[in-house]
Order: structure tokens, then sequence, then C-alpha cells
């Protein structure tokens, strides 16, 4: 197995930093990338511009240094200085070449788990029961499962966490009403739908938000439900049950793995977190609610902005939930990592809980606290993706439309193909298609949802990814060699500048993979694909392969192998399944 060639790089040039300068310099960065023009070189080492001012010498000077310390001979050319003092790493098509039978040596592609496991909590999705998953969900679920698998496949212990909204208020309001209007609801499982529930659940809000009476008698339903009563927890559960079995449909068929863990969870720890927040002196009344006025947040006037953790009349909120899950996640999960999956519009909320949960001392640096926020789903027209009476779009309809126009697509391209392998591509590119669109962006922006740009076969769209594994798999089962064989032996040669450049993208994998773990920039790994997909046709338009002499032959179709192994991995980590024909 091996580490990224990054990696090795930022050691050997570490080492050399040392051996010139000495032990004081053991803990530096030694400021290794990938080379932005590659003319020069494939990495660049941008050390010694850091060290001048520190050393009191020229970067030109430093750099040569480094160089008489550095040993490279393996992996690269002797290194050259560059400019103000870059130095410049050429690798040797030998190694690349040798890197690339380590890629090809298992489904792994070579790159080694993490030696730096840590339990992580990924917080995403987070539906609301008695609501329909709507597009809004959309981005929380797809980047939240992406990051997950990720960190998953870097051999970490991930505990993905549907924080879902079953707690509160709206149960007493809409269990009221069902009482009136719908009694069987609230006693047999297969009753209603959710479109019916979420067509109740308007309703029920409109009479709480109009009538005294109905609210005074919904706020009783919550202390009975609050209190354990058990009819109104029968209710309640199938209520939230009605919810899951609609939300599992959505998880299914986008291939999503979630635990669910929701706010009712939490609700037995309320109480703990008022009185360990009393206990530490952080709590302070204002206008009867109990709250902690936050350090750098402020109203217009200047003054410090509450939290509140319980509200005038006894009750909690969403802050004092949180506080409660992040103090359990810290506690008994005893999670080293929190990623919170969420709407950029929650960016403040959370800055305000992290803090809340550090003064209290619950947070400390053993645990690594992130905020992983996303822009908007727009319409074509650039603002809110909405339908066109105004209401939220439903998740499960956008995505049924997605896998609709694939299948007319192929009914139009490939009558011949049956009704079974139609219904399979169709599902695989059109949800594939859902997601590539959403993580190729870079999440902290908005972006504009068009079925056209994404069902696209050109461009950097997940049809356009697909089509690329097809077609070299074609290649692959065209050149009739089992690369899979104990028996299969070859080496790939590298001559051709084609070759190269589409060998030197392959061995990159692993960086875009630390980088993504560490950035949670899934756009990263699709901007990778789409290169490595660019460089193969390029490859493949200027280097004969199935036409090849047979010792270029055999290269060249190990090279297309390893490119359809790597596509593959990679379009998996972005939870996108592949097909064999297409």
């Amino acid at each position: 197995m091996s580490s990224s060639v990054l990696a090795e790089l930022k050691v050997r040039f570490q080492t050399a930093c040392v051996k010139a300068f000495g032990e004081e310099y053991l803990g530096i960065d030694p400021s290794v990338s990938v080379a932005k023009d590659l003319r020069f070189g494939d990495y660049q080492c941008n050390a010694a511009l850091s060290l001048s001012k520190r050393l009191k010498q020229k970067p030109q000077a430093i750099a040569a240094q480094i160089i008489q310390h550095l040993t490279i001979s393996d992996l690269g050319e002797a290194p050259s200085i560059d400019g103000p003092g870059f130095i410049n790493v050429k690798l040797k098509p030998e190694f690349l070449a040798s890197r690339l039978a380590v890629v090809n040596s298992g489904d792994r592609l070579g790159i080694e788990e993490t030696r730096n496991r840590q339990r992580i909590i990924v917080d995403f999705s987070s539906p609301n029961i008695a609501k329909e998953m709507h597009v809004g969900h959309l981005r929380s679920t797809i980047i939240g499962d992406c990051i997950a698998r990720i960190l998953e496949f870097q051999g970490h212990e991930v505990l993905r966490l549907n924080h879902v909204g079953d707690w509160g208020t709206q149960f007493g309001m809409l269990i009221t009403y069902l009482k009136e209007v719908y009694p069987r609801a609230l006693t047999e499982s297969d009753a209603l739908d959710l479109g019916d529930l979420v067509a109740l659940y308007r309703a029920a809000k409109k009479r709480f938000d109009e009538d005294e009476q109905f609210k005074e008698a919904s706020r009783l339903a919550v202390v009975d439900l609050q209190s354990g009563q058990p009819e109104a927890t029968f209710c309640w559960q199938l209520l939230c049950d009605q919810s899951r079995r609609e939300f599992q449909k959505i998880y299914d068929a986008l291939d999503i793995k979630i635990t669910e863990r929701g706010e009712s969870f939490y609700s037995p720890y309320l109480a703990s977190v008022v009185e360990d927040l009393q206990a530490l002196g952080l709590l302070e009344k204002s206008e009867g609610a109990l709250c902690v006025f936050l350090d750098g947040f402020t109203n217009k006037e200047g003054d410090r902005l509450p939290l509140i953790i319980q509200k005038s009349d006894g009750g909690y909120n969403y802050a004092t939930t949180d506080l409660a899950a992040i103090r359990y996640r810290i506690q008994e999960d005893k999670a080293e990592r929190i990623i919170y999956v969420t709407d950029m519009g929650q960016s403040s909320h959370f800055e305000q809980v992290f803090q809340v949960a550090r003064r209290a001392n619950w947070l400390t640096d053993n645990t690594k606290v992130i905020h992983v926020p996303f822009g908007l789903v727009l319409g074509e027209d650039g603002k809110k993706l909405k339908t066109r009476s105004g209401d939220t779009v439903r998740l499960q309809e956008l995505l049924d439309e997605a896998i609709a126009r694939v299948k007319t697509d192929l009914e139009t391209r490939n009558p011949e193909f049956n009704d079974t392998y139609k219904q399979e591509v169709a599902e695989a590119v059109g949800l594939g298609a859902v997601k590539y669109a959403d993580l190729s962006q870079n999440r902290t922006s908005n972006y504009a949802f068009s079925f056209d740009k994404m069902l696209s076969l050109q461009g950097n769209t997940a049809p356009y990814m697909l089509y690329a594994y097809v077609r070299i798999r074609g290649i692959s089962r065209k050149g009739a060699l089992d690369f899979d064989s104990e028996n299969f032996s070859a080496a790939i040669a590298l001559k051709h500048e084609l070759e190269l450049a589409l060998a030197k993208h392959l061995i990159q994998l692993p960086e875009i993979i630390d980088a993504v773990s560490e950035d949670l920039m899934p756009n990263r790994l699709c901007l990778y694909l789409f290169e490595l997909s660019q460089k193969f046709n390029q490859f493949y338009d200027q280097c004969p392969v199935l036409q090849a002499e047979d010792s270029d032959r055999l290269s060249r179709l190990l090279l297309c192998h390893v490119t359809a192994k790597t596509l593959k991995l990679g379009l998996g980590l972005l939870g996108i399944r592949v097909l064999e024909k297409m």
C-alpha cells in the first residue's frame, strides 16, 4: 500500500530542511503542492521563500541547500530551482509505472487507510416529521452522504446521524387536530399517506394560528406527550412511523445509509443541560427566560445577544436540543470530530451553540466541531426553486422526473433495450445526475437546478462521466484480457507525453481524497474525475490502443483498465454507481 506522492514529498522535503538547517525546523510546513505550470515539473516546493526571513538568506540560496540534502532519486529526476526559489520536481516514468502497478493491485487502488483513525459524527439530511422531504433537503442529504463515504473509505469510524424534527409543539397541534377531523389516523398505521398528513398539518397550523382555544388544547397535548402519557405517545409514534416510511423510500433510492436520532432522543437530557449551565454560572434571566449572553454577538444597539436556553414558560427550544446533542455526542458517543451539514442560514446558530458548549467546557480541544454550510438550490430563473404554484419542490417528484427523462431518452435512442434494463439505466443515470450536479458545485454557492444541463452527455455531468466509464470498459472487453486473473502479468510502459499526463493524474487520487476529507468540498473530487476523463480522451485519441503493437497494446489496455477502476472508485465515493453498458 502507498501514501500519496504529495505526502511522501512533504516528508522528504521536511527531512531535507532539518538536515540542512537543524532540528528546530522539524515542524515546518514544507509548502509542497502540485505544480501550477507543468512545463517546469510535476510538484513544487516553496519552503525557501517562507524560510528566507527566518534564515536571513536569499530564497535561491536556501533552495540550493534544501536540494543538497534532498533524497528523491527513486521517484523524481534531479530537482531544479526556478524564479525566486521554487524547487521543481519531475516524476520519473519508471516511478509512475510502478505506482500504477500498485494502483492496479486491488479495489482500494493502493490507497492505504489512515493511521490516525477517528470516531466522527456526520449530522445530515434532517427532515421534519409530518412534512415531506423537499428540494431543500437534497443538498444536506447528498453532501453529507458523500462526506461520510470518503471518511469511511479512509478508515474512520463514522456515525451517520439523522437529526429529524420529531418533537415539539407541532405534534400537540397535529394530534389535537387529527382527533377532531380524522381520528382513524391516530389508531391505524395505514389510515393516510404522507401527502394527506402534510395537508392536514397545514390545516392544523392555520387553526393553531387563528383559534386560541385550539392553541391551548394543543399545548395540553404537548404536555401529555412530554410526560409520556400512553395515548399521546402512541399517536406520536404512528405519525413518526408514517413519515419514516416515506423518508426511507428516498434514502433507499439514493443509496443513503443513515441512523435516525431525532430531537426526541435528547428530550430527557434538556433539563440537565439547564442545570449544568446554571451550576457553571452561565445563565442569566432576561424577560423571564434563562439565557446565555454571547461574546461577539450584538444587536443594532450594540447590546450582547442572548441565546435562550429555557423559555419563560419553562419550555425548551432548538438551541437547548442542540446543546444536549453536542454534549451527548462528546460525552457518550466519544466523538473526536462532529460535522453538521446544513444550509448557510444556520451558520450563526451553530457558532452560538459551539460557543456555549466551549464555555461549558463540554467542547474541548479533544473534539473538533465543523459546520458544513451550503447555498440554495435555485431555479433556472435564478430564484429559489419552486413549483409553478409557488410551493417548495417535493424531493420525490424531482427524483422521479430525473428518472423519467432518462428513460424517455433511452426509449428514443435504444428501443431494443428491454424494460427492466431501461429502468435500471434510467435510475442509475437519473439519480447519479442529480447527485453529481449538486456535488460538482462549490457547496458554499447557490446553484441553478437544470435537468437539461445535468442530464447532458457533454460537460462536467454524471452522464458524461458514466459514459466515459462505459466507453473504457468497452475498450477493455475488446482487448479480451483478464486483468483480474492471478496469472495475469504485465507492466505499463509510459512513452507518449499523453500517457505520462494520464498516469500523473491517476496517481493523484489519494491527494484529492485527503483534501476532501479536510476541507469537506466534494466538488474537488468531481473536478478530478472530470479532468481524468478528459485526459483519458486525449490519450485515446492520440495513442492507438487496440491497433497498437503488441507491447504497447498490452500496456495501454492496462492503462485503460486502471483509469476505469479509478473512475469507478471515485464515482462510488460520490454515491454514484457505474454501469457496464449504457
